[in-house]
């Protein structure tokens, strides 16, 4: 049986984390946690910040019944009238229109399991030093070890949307706020806690867990 993790409401900021390392670490989209603190482009935030990382709770509002119920079949209608256009317009991919690639070679040597601890991505095993590689175009937001059961990580912004993550490297590649392209070496494969060589890789999607080998091409 498992136990309904609380999550945290508030974080306080730590030297050398960004917004992006603090919303992975809490599983929340980063830009939901910029809304909540009122954070605007560059995003900078400062140690001993305290950052909200859950939603605030709304303030209830007492309302007539009639009106409300006028107001809900409006936004009924709405939601309808969107979906019927959307419809007939171009059908836009379910997944992503990312081209992802492989991000080391190996065999993979543990699967996704959104519920199972350390299991939201996959891990590929190899050996110690070989190129771990960026799965797609985008921006580093994150290269340190700030970021418990992770090791050395880094992590890349794709879009407005999808994140990846390289986690237990031995050597990191790139800087925060570097570009770098699909294929590009950005670290050295490490090993985790338990001294195997492998990387630790995972793929978010508005900051949830997707998995990588329903993304990544077939081998």
């Amino acid at each position: 049986m498992r136990h309904a993790h609380r999550r945290a409401t508030w974080h306080v900021v730590r030297r050398g984390e960004t917004l992006y390392s603090i919303a992975w670490r809490h599983g929340r989209d980063w830009r939901a946690v910029a809304r909540w603190n009122g954070l605007r482009p560059p995003y900078r935030i400062y140690p001993g910040q305290r950052l909200r990382v859950s939603p605030p709770r709304a303030r209830a509002v007492r309302r007539p019944a009639a009106r409300d119920a006028r107001r809900a079949e409006v936004r009924r209608h709405a939601v309808r009238r969107k979906t019927a256009a959307k419809g007939r317009g171009k059908k836009a991919s379910a997944r992503t229109r990312i081209v992802w690639r492989w991000p080391t070679d190996g065999r993979v040597l543990r699967r996704f399991d959104p519920e199972g601890p350390g299991k939201k991505g996959i891990a590929i095993g190899g050996r110690v030093g070989q190129p771990v590689r960026a799965a797609a175009d985008g921006r580093v937001v994150y290269s340190g070890s700030g970021l418990v059961g992770y090791g050395k990580l880094i992590i890349i912004k794709h879009d407005e949307t999808w994140l990846s993550a390289y986690g237990h490297n031995s050597r990191l590649r790139v800087r925060e706020g570097q570009r770098v392209r699909a294929g590009q070496r950005i670290a050295d494969m490490g090993r985790d806690g338990k001294g195997t060589a492998l990387l630790h890789f995972e793929i978010r999607r508005d900051g949830r867990p997707v998995d990588p080998l329903k993304l990544l091409p077939r081998r």
